[in-house]
Formats: structure tokens, sequence, C-alpha cells
């Protein structure tokens, strides 16, 4: 492992740095923390698809307008602690660029483990960190202001921009934003309406919202005519929220309704909720549902490969294998997951 730590070479005197993590949604990872997994004290706690997805804010408080950003996503070994080897990649790229501050951009963009988020998420990272830095919202955030205040017919909504939604959404506790939102949110267009809940995902709705929100998904699951990726966005836009006993409550009626067959549902509640699936009977639900569902059996070991992943649902996962009441349907799948895993374990490397 090369001694020096990105973090200490990102962050120097005249730097500021913030990490995020980009995986299921924009949340801070603390700098001690994020030195403590390049040292692999720790294992990287919020893994999505084996890897961690790394967003890096990077600024001089003089010259706030000079801001850096950088996306890495590094893999994870198979007890989730940091791939040294790709750590060192970059911390070394740093290194041979120390000289010359203005070729450091070029280090950690032009690199094997750059990724780009999908222009939702990247909307939302420039919001937040334009909040970070005390700069302004973009220029489409007073439209969005407009449009919600009733200012713009309703069919204006194709002409607001990503960056001013994002702003928005970030600055819900702004003048009267959030009031705004929980008053609009049932008369919104379902694409609009569906933009705004997957954004509403990297904030934490407070109970105002949150209860809009869950409100919308009772009335929307009942409704035949309503797109299982509306209820999904849906999903993801409370899964943040304050009321952690709203959340479960609203989670365990999709899981006894057929929307929890649908790929979209199913995937929002394993890969944004996964905590609610901590409780033993709800995760036996869950699993139930996840094996009869839409997605087969790929999309049965696709979505539990993830949840394995995370260290503390891994042992409630194993625990619910071994249910006695567990359906031939779900057995099935987990033969066939547990098979296909140990077929892997075997072949010649």
């Amino acid at each position: 492992m090369t001694e020096k730590l990105l973090v200490d070479l990102l962050e120097h005197q005249d730097n500021r740095l913030r990490i995020f993590d980009m995986g299921r949604r924009i949340q801070k990872l603390s700098l001690d923390q994020f030195k403590r997994i390049e040292k692999a004290e720790i294992p990287y706690p919020t893994p999505f698809l084996h890897h961690a997805w790394i967003g890096l804010l990077i600024w001089n408080p003089a010259a706030k307008d000079q801001n850096l950003i950088w996306f890495l996503k590094l893999p994870l070994d198979e007890q989730g602690y940091l791939v040294q080897a790709a750590r060192d990649d970059i911390v070394n790229r740093l290194l041979q660029n120390v000289i010359n501050p203005e070729s450091q951009e070029d280090a950690l963009k032009d690199n094997p483990f750059a990724f780009t988020p999908d222009p939702e998420k990247m909307a939302c990272f420039h919001a937040l960190a334009s909040r970070i830095l005390h700069t302004p919202a973009s220029r489409y955030y007073e439209e969005v202001q407009e449009y919600f205040s009733g200012q713009h017919p309703e069919e204006y909504w194709t002409d607001l921009g990503l960056q001013g939604l994002a702003d928005f959404c970030v600055r819900l506790d702004q003048g009267s934003n959030n009031q705004q939102l929980c008053r609009a949110l049932k008369s919104l267009p379902t694409p609009l309406l569906m933009t705004l809940a997957r954004m509403l995902e990297h904030t934490q709705p407070d109970h105002h919202l949150q209860k809009a929100l869950t409100s919308l998904i009772t009335l929307k699951k009942e409704d035949l005519s309503a797109p299982p990726e509306l209820i999904a966005a849906l999903v993801r836009g409370i899964s943040n929220g304050i009321d952690s006993t709203s959340r479960e409550l609203i989670i365990d009626q999709l899981l006894e309704s057929p929307l929890a067959l649908e790929p979209e549902v199913i995937a929002a509640i394993a890969t944004r909720c996964h905590s609610s699936l901590m409780q033993q009977k709800r995760l036996n639900r869950f699993l139930e549902c996840l094996a009869a569902g839409k997605a087969g059996q790929q999309g049965f070991s696709r979505v539990l490969s993830d949840l394995m992943f995370l260290p503390d649902m891994r042992l409630q996962i194993l625990a619910a294998f071994r249910n006695p009441e567990r359906s031939e349907i779900l057995s099935q799948a987990i033969g066939e997951l547990l098979g296909s895993t140990l077929a892997k374990q075997e072949q010649p490397h």
C-alpha cells in the first residue's frame, strides 16, 4: 500500500475537501471515516454493486469559483474493503503530477476508475455543492420556484431545467419551497413527479413532505394505470425520510400487493430501503416477492448479490434462507443462487 493517503494529497493548506458516497444516494463521508477506509481499517460502509462510488469536491475558500469535482468508482474486495491496488494507482497518478497542479484534474479524470453520474444525480451533486460553497443556485432555480408557486401553466413543466429542479429539492428549507411542493404533488405530470421523487432521495424530506409522498403512494398503488416506475420513484423519494415507521408501513403494504412483483418496485425497496429489511418478517416477505417476481432468477440473483455485500444484511439474509416456512418458489431460487455461486468459486482462476 502506498504510504500517502488520497485524502492528505487532496486536502492541504489552501484546499478544502468534502467526500460523498454516490452509490445508493448522495451522502457525506467524513474525512476521518474515509482515511480509515483508505487504510483498510474498516470496510466501505455503503457499497453498491460491489464498488465504492465516490464524489470529491475540492475548493479553495479564497477562490470558490475554481472548485474541482471528481467521481471515482473504486472496486472492493470480497470483505468490502477497498482494493488497495486501485487506490494506489490514483495516489501515484497524483504524486506524478504534484509539481504541476493544473494537471491534477487529468490525473483523476483520465483514469480507469473515473465515472460519470447520471444527469439527475449530477444535477443534485452540483446543487449540494453550491450550498456547501455558499454560491448562488443555477439560473434555472427561480423558474422552478415560479412554477411551483403557480405562476406558470401546468404544461410549462417541459421547459424547466434539470439543474433548477435539483436546486429546488436541495433548497426545500428555504422560503415556502417545501410547502409549495407538498401542495402541488398530487397534480404534477407523471414525468415531472418521477424526476422530483428520484431527486428527493438525496435529501431528507421532513414529516410534511414524507406524509404527502406516502399518501401519493397509497393513492397510486390502487390506480391500475399508474406505471410501476412511478411507484418505484416515490419509494425512492421517501427512502431517506425522517419517519421510518411511516416508511416501513407503506413498504409492508407494497409487499402485500401485486406491485411487489414489478422489477422496478422491488429494486427500489432493495437498493434504497435496505435498512427496513433488517426486520426478519419483512425480509422473509421481501424474499418471497423477489423470488416470484417478473425479473425471474436473474433479477433475484442480482438483487441478492448486491444486498448480501452489505455486512449488516448478509447474516439476516442467510438466516432467512434457513426459514423452514419458505415457499417452494423461494427454495428453488435460493438453490439456483447458491448453486451458481458455488460453481463460480470452483472454476479455475
